[in-house]
């Protein structure tokens, strides 16, 4: 069912849409950039984009349909999962009888269409639309799901039961009481539907914070907390009795801190909920973080490493032995990185063993440890079981005192790859954060072999502002790194020519819009990989400061996360004010 470009030509000929002059430069387009033949109409804006698709359901005999204006009903748009219908563009439009009408952009995704029949026990209409058409069609998911949990809230929360109600039971019966108050219904919908739409918001942590009056629930989004909604005062106790029931934690313990975990399945989604409550002045903080299980492994691309930096990680991977350390801020990406690593490294050839706190993604293939400092398991001493266990390559979740970060060097030393995290906010301050633990100098300059430093930043959406640096904007940026090595550097990336610097430069700022509200989406990393010459283990070995180090690195051609992210943000990737946003937090 798909449109040949000469066939489509033919049609667009005919009709007066485009004349033999256009269609020739297009098919000159389209053979040299080897992109279909419709897409360079676009882009060359030879033809709109309503024309094309009509003409493209003309020849395929299928009905168009533009959905820009329309209200969809909220219970027919539900028939399709907001996950299902984002990932494959295709929405619910209408529905008469045992007939479901299907606006799409690829007709040929007869997965997807046999997924939806067989799901809703309807037969599929398949309609053709243009990609704006979906856009504003799947916004309206939110609105409909804002406007089911504000229906939820003023319905329900009159029927929680306050902390009163719950006190005047007694000391004794305040454990039976608070599980009753767990299981009531209103509560169960609430809690359910907070975790749905921050799922389908991409929320990687919700927090649930108690003030005197009120309960405000922020979610982050891909790195920034954003306010989600305001809970009455009176939903407090329901809500934090049905998160520990469902992690299983103590509910009538208000003093102590508490760690836990539950899973969150659906036909669409499976996520894991790490789960930590903290006594507050106003009651009892809850933040959990949710991770998507089964998620793919990134590969070092995707995560943002390139050039030199990338080939040095890669040569280090492959070495058998020593240690290759990630560091940054907590929320940074690390362990993200080493699990990329571990999976490029995970074969049948190799025994593969890790101690983490928490365990938060499930590889096949790899033991995995959980520590619980409760029981004794710490970090050294589920290190120092591992090697008991014949591995060939270890991941520590993270070193944080003397003991562990030794028994990580000797591992190293007896001939295993050993990956760990480290809490520093440059790749060369991991040194000195290593001599401050007690490791000797010599240990140190004979096993780490690269350690890299990461921060995240978000990428900029479709939709954005362009412009060029001022005068006062580079004199702003040349307080955090050198503008002619930053020149420099992207002249030998080919993202400027010979001739060109900062100024010749196209940079652009978010651009606020319905689907990206602060005008980014996603992120990926920024990082510098720090690779453990002859030189640098020489200034290890003179107890060198971490601002030594750097300097000794760059000039053996390291690029700094500053310098990196500027790369990006001259790629159209990101923006300057983000790179500097996670450099100086």
């Amino acid at each position: 069912m798909h449109v040949e470009g000469q066939q489509l030509k033919a049609f667009l000929l005919d009709a007066g849409l485009l004349t033999e002059e256009e269609a020739k430069e297009a098919e000159k387009s389209a053979k040299k950039s080897k992109k279909p033949f419709g897409d360079i109409l676009l882009e060359l804006k030879l033809l709109s984009e309503d024309d094309l698709k009509k003409t493209e359901a003309y020849i395929l005999g299928i009905p168009f349909v533009n959905l820009e204006e329309e209200k969809i009903d909220s219970e027919v748009l539900k028939i399709i999962p907001e996950p299902i219908a984002k990932a494959h563009n295709i929405v619910a439009f209408r529905k008469y009888g045992l007939s479901l009408e299907v606006a799409m952009l690829d007709p040929d995704d007869l997965v997807t269409i046999d997924f939806i029949k067989k799901k809703s026990n309807l037969k599929i209409l398949p309609r053709l639309t243009t990609v704006e058409s979906i856009k504003k069609t799947l916004q309206q998911y939110s609105k409909t799901l804002q406007a089911e949990f504000g229906d939820i809230i003023n319905q329900e929360v009159s029927g929680i039961r306050s902390v009163r109600d719950v006190e005047e039971g007694g000391e004794g019966a305040e454990a039976k009481e608070l599980e009753k108050v767990a299981e009531e219904l209103p509560v169960i919908r609430i809690v359910d539907t907070l975790l749905k739409h921050a799922i389908l918001q991409r929320a990687s942590d919700i927090h649930i914070e108690p003030t005197e009056k009120e309960v405000i629930v922020r979610y982050r989004i891909d790195g920034v907390l954003r306010d989600a909604m305001v809970l009455p005062k009176q939903a407090a106790l329901g809500l934090v009795a049905r998160i520990k029931v469902l992690a299983n934690l103590k509910l009538d313990e208000h003093r102590l801190s508490q760690d836990g975990r539950f899973k969150i399945e659906t036909d669409e989604y499976k996520y894991s909920a790490r789960v930590s409550i903290l006594p507050v002045f106003d009651g009892e903080k809850v933040v959990m973080r949710l991770l998507p299980e089964g998620s793919k492994a990134f590969s070092l691309e995707e995560l943002g490493f390139e050039g030199e930096a990338l080939e040095h990680l890669q040569a280090n991977i492959k070495k058998p032995v020593g240690l290759i350390l990630a560091t940054g801020p907590t929320g940074s990406g690390k362990t993200t990185t080493l699990y990329s690593i571990l999976t490029l490294l995970n074969t049948a050839e190799v025994n593969i063993s890790t101690v983490e706190d928490p365990v938060e993604y499930r590889m096949p293939r790899v033991n995995q440890t959980q520590v619980n400092p409760k029981i004794g398991l710490t970090f050294a001493s589920g290190l120092r079981s591992l090697l008991r266990q014949d591995p060939d390559i270890l991941m520590v979740g993270e070193i944080r005192d003397q003991e562990t970060a030794n028994l990580a060097i000797n591992a190293a030393l007896t001939g295993h790859l050993v990956l760990s995290t480290l809490h520093t906010n440059t790749a060369a301050g991991a040194i000195p954060r290593l001599l401050d633990m007690g490791v000797e100098p010599f240990l140190i300059s004979s096993t780490v072999n690269v350690i890299i430093a990461q921060r995240l930043v978000r990428r900029l959406c479709d939709e954005r502002e362009e412009y060029r640096l001022s005068e006062k904007e580079l004199k702003g940026i040349s307080a955090y790194c050198d503008l002619e090595r930053v020149t420099t550097i992207l002249r030998h990336e080919k993202v400027i020519g010979e001739k060109q610097d900062l100024r010749d430069i196209s940079f652009f700022h978010p651009k606020p819009s319905s689907e990206c509200p602060d005008g980014y989406r996603d992120r990926l990393g920024i990082h510098e990989v720090l690779l453990v010459t002859s030189s640098i283990r020489e200034l290890i070995m003179q107890n060198t400061s971490a601002d030594k180090i750097q300097e000794q690195a760059r000039a053996e051609g390291m690029i700094t996360m500053v310098e990196a992210g500027l790369v990006k943000a001259a790629r159209g990737i990101t923006s300057i004010e983000e790179v500097l946003r996670v450099i100086t937090e």
